[in-house]
């Protein structure tokens, strides 16, 4: 039986690769990587998890490693049902060790254009600012992704250590964005609580939040956010193998739907995870959030343009959900 339909709206294409890709990647880029990857991927805590995302993703270097992530992420997700993703990206950090903007963003998008070719899967491009770099660099990521609007690059987000740096800071940059024509998708409520999100939706005009979840401490947030229709960008997975959350069972997923809150269904970094969108939907279909309603909230919080979101309601409207 063919899958059934997915959206994916957050996922780090540099977290997409799995072990082997990295080493073959690693070893033209005469990278050195250590032997037992795998025996990384334990995380401790989330800022180990970023050391380690650092370490490996330094890996990529060039135009042609940026368009093959794409490639490759979108027919691994393609087989598990995907018929839209936004990647992620972090430019800024590939730019301090050598690569240049323009390689970057010709790759992803090089590699968006042949996914859509081959595939079939529609893919838009979200690059992060990253957290507790100079506000120059952030303001290089937002006008080198507004250069690329007609490329399929559709918003800006705000990644990294979310504890550290909260998203007041950021308010400017996130206007520029806005002011030309970007949308606004920051990490907030993952590893810092609910004024991170709230933050985020006052300071940053987010249109949709990556994780969310931890808005869940605010009841009067939560009835905020249902009445608004944020989407929340939901990795169960990923809040688990952080440890964001400590057990699945824990997870606040089913008191924010149960409060109306629409919650898509994502990866995140599925190969840095031991996941793939398959088992992030299980976990969610086990949290109580059928495929159905994950796939609608996708929908509703993609920032793709009307036709394409068009077609993307009419696949929902016309599968045969169980």
């Amino acid at each position: 039986m063919d899958p059934y339909p997915k959206i994916e709206l957050h996922v780090h294409l540099e977290g997409t690769v799995r072990a082997h890709t990295l080493r073959e990647i690693a070893g033209r880029n005469d990278y050195a990587l250590p032997d037992d990857l795998e025996s990384l991927y334990a995380f401790r805590d989330f800022r180990h998890f970023i050391e380690v995302w650092v370490l490996t993703t330094n890996a990529l270097r060039t135009a042609e490693d940026f368009r093959q992530i794409v490639t490759d992420y979108a027919r691994e997700a393609a087989a598990q049902g995907a018929v839209y993703m936004e990647g992620i990206f972090s430019p800024a950090e590939r730019v301090r060790r050598g690569c240049s903007w323009q390689e970057i963003f010709d790759g992803v998008c090089d590699g968006a254009d042949e996914a859509r070719e081959t595939t079939g899967v529609e893919v838009r491009l979200t690059p992060d600012i990253t957290r507790g770099f100079t506000m120059e660099e952030a303001r290089a990521t937002v006008e080198w992704a507004a250069r690329y609007r007609d490329r399929g690059v559709v918003g800006v987000g705000l990644g990294g250590l979310e504890a550290e740096f909260p998203p007041e800071p950021y308010a400017e940059v996130f206007a520029l964005a806005r002011s030309l024509g970007l949308g606004s998708v920051p990490h907030a409520g993952e590893v810092a609580g609910a004024a991170s999100v709230r933050g985020a939706l006052e300071a940053l005009g987010a249109d949709r939040l990556r994780h969310g979840i931890r808005a869940d401490e605010d009841p009067g947030l939560v009835r905020e956010l249902a009445g608004r229709g944020t989407v929340l960008d939901v990795c169960p997975l990923s809040n688990l193998r952080t440890g964001a959350v400590s057990s699945l069972a824990e997870h606040p997923l089913p008191r924010l739907v149960a409060a109306g809150v629409r919650c898509s269904i994502s990866t995140d970094d599925p190969a840095m995870f031991d996941t793939d969108l398959t088992r992030d939907y299980e976990a969610a279909r086990s949290l109580g959030l059928g495929p159905r309603a994950a796939y609608e909230a996708g929908v509703a919080g993609a920032l793709c343009d009307a036709e394409t979101r068009s077609r993307l309601q009419a696949v929902g409207e016309t599968y045969e959900w169980r």
